[in-house]
Parts: C-alpha cells; sequence; structure tokens
C-alpha cells in the first residue's frame, strides 16, 4: 500500500505538476491577501477572463501565452479603472461588463480561427502538459511577484487601510492600485496554465479568505495564505493521479474544504465561536 502512495513520485511529469502546482498556489495565496483585505475577488475573476483573447491573438501571432495574456490582463484593468473613474457606474458592475466582454470576445476569436488552443485548457489548465519554456514563464511570474510584494508591500498596505498616510508621506494611491492590477494580472498569467481561467479566481482569494478567519496579524495570514496556497497544490496535484481528474479541480476544491472548516473552527471568527460567545454574553447578561 505505501507503495502504491509514492508511485506519483516516481513520473517526472507528475513532480514537475506538484511543483508548479505548489509553486503557483503559494504565489497565489501570497496575493490573496491583498485581494480579500481590499475586497477585490471579482476584479481577481475579471482579469482570469480577461486573459483569455491575448491568449488567442498570441497564437495567431506567434509569440509566447504569457505575452499576450498579459497585455489582455493589463488593457482590461486600464478599461475598468477608466470606466470606474469616468462614468457613475458602480464598480462591480464595472467589472462584470468588462470581464464578460473580453471573456466573450476570445471565445469568438476562437470560433474564428480554429487552432491547437483547446477551450478546455484555457478554461480549466492543464498542469500536467505544460512546456519547459511555459514552466520558466510561471517560475519568472512567481518570483517577480514575490519580489514586488516585498520591496512594495508596506505601500500596498497603506493603499488599503491608509491611503491618505500614504499619500502624505509622498506615496501614490493610484500608482499602487495600478502596481496590484499589475500583480493580478501576471498571477492570473501564471494561474491560468496550472488551473485555468475559471478556477485561478479561487486560488487568488480563498486562501486569503481562510487566514483572515485564522489571525488578526497580516504576517501571519500572508505564511498562512501561502501556506495553504502551496499545501493544496501540492495535494491537488498529488491527488489528482489517483483520482483521474482534474488537477485544478481538486486544488480548488481542496482550498474550499479548508475555508469551510476555518469558517466553522477558527477560534475568534468562526461560527462556533461566535455562537460561543454570543451565548456567554447572553449568560452574563442575564447574571
Amino acid at each position: 500500500m505505501s507503495e502504491e502512495l509514492l508511485v506519483p513520485f516516481l513520473y517526472d511529469y507528475m513532480l514537475r505538476a506538484m511543483g508548479i502546482s505548489m509553486l503557483v498556489g503559494a504565489v497565489a495565496g501570497l496575493l490573496s491577501c491583498y485581494v480579500v483585505l481590499k475586497g477585490w475577488s471579482l476584479m481577481g475573476d475579471a482579469l482570469s477572463h480577461a486573459v483569455v483573447p491575448g491568449v488567442v491573438l498570441a497564437w495567431l501571432g506567434g509569440i509566447p501565452f504569457a505575452v499576450g495574456a498579459f497585455a489582455s490582463g493589463l488593457l482590461a484593468a486600464g478599461t475598468m479603472a477608466a470606466l470606474r473613474d469616468r462614468t457613475p457606474l458602480r464598480e462591480d458592475t464595472v467589472i462584470g461588463v468588462v470581464f464578460t466582454g473580453f471573456f466573450g470576445l476570445g471565445l469568438f476569436l476562437l470560433s474564428l480561427f480554429p487552432s491547437n488552443i483547446r477551450l478546455q485548457t484555457i478554461v480549466f489548465g492543464n498542469v500536467l502538459g505544460v512546456a519547459d519554456a511555459d514552466i520558466l514563464q510561471m517560475a519568472i511570474i512567481a518570483v517577480a511577484v514575490v519580489i514586488v510584494l516585498a520591496v512594495k508591500g508596506r505601500d500596498l498596505m497603506l493603499s488599503l487601510f491608509d491611503p491618505v498616510q500614504l499619500a502624505a508621506i509622498g506615496g501614490s494611491p493610484a500608482a499602487m492600485r495600478l502596481l496590484l492590477l499589475t500583480l493580478l494580472a501576471a498571477t492570473a498569467v501564471a494561474g491560468l496554465q496550472a488551473v485555468g481561467a475559471v478556477l485561478v479566481i479561487g486560488m487568488l482569494v480563498t486562501p486569503g479568505a481562510t487566514a483572515y478567519l485564522l489571525t488578526d496579524r497580516f504576517g501571519r495570514m500572508a505564511a498562512l495564505a501561502a501556506g495553504i496556497g502551496a499545501a493544496t497544490g501540492l495535494f491537488g496535484a498529488y491527488a489528482s493521479y489517483f483520482l483521474d481528474g482534474s488537477t485544478g479541480g481538486v486544488i480548488v476544491a481542496s482550498q474550499a474544504l479548508l475555508f469551510l472548516l476555518a469558517l466553522a473552527l477558527a477560534p475568534r471568527h468562526g461560527v462556533l465561536a461566535t455562537r460561543r460567545a454570543a451565548r456567554d454574553a447572553m449568560a452574563e447578561g442575564g447574571a
């Protein structure tokens, strides 16, 4: 039995899949803390779908998919920012219009120019079939995101909680907003090949939401979210070998399960703890 459990570690493609899933999961989990605190869950969803037309156009132009996807994500982010600043529309409305528009454009281009790009691969990912060049691109994106967060993390935090203070010390809240959008677009590109356009939103939100329930300190939250992302990435790739199912689906479903456990059992913010505190307060009031 134990020998059978070690079988996935004997195949190079499984080792690559587990490594890639851990890397992307950790980076997406780290960035998910900012997404959750900023309230940008829908923004991550929008950017993950907006990269689809860029992938198709990159194939048509013979350039790397990551370049086209990143450009498309930035264009979508810029469009959303322009519409939000220049129209009376609510931000959630702008996000919904832009991401569905970009995603629809991508599907339209796929129907006009049939290619070897399978829609299922774009939507759901295929981490088991990632080429060496794509692995290098994903590694570069991951390292770049971590470096930027290490250098600009404090300013990003100020832009979330105290943009006035950031402006007072010479920073720019608008620049930090653009930087966060850029990091989201880059991470969506990295996650696209691992879990696909649909599921990458889970990796950009769920680890941060889970960690938020477990701690009130940002440093611990970031460490927990990155750890959850890496652990579920490893587990998802490993378990998918035995389940013969979607690797991305297992990863995101595992993250959702951990979120539900945290929602129920978190020591301060969990459902059980909240009910217990309410009962204690009622008992004290009655006394």
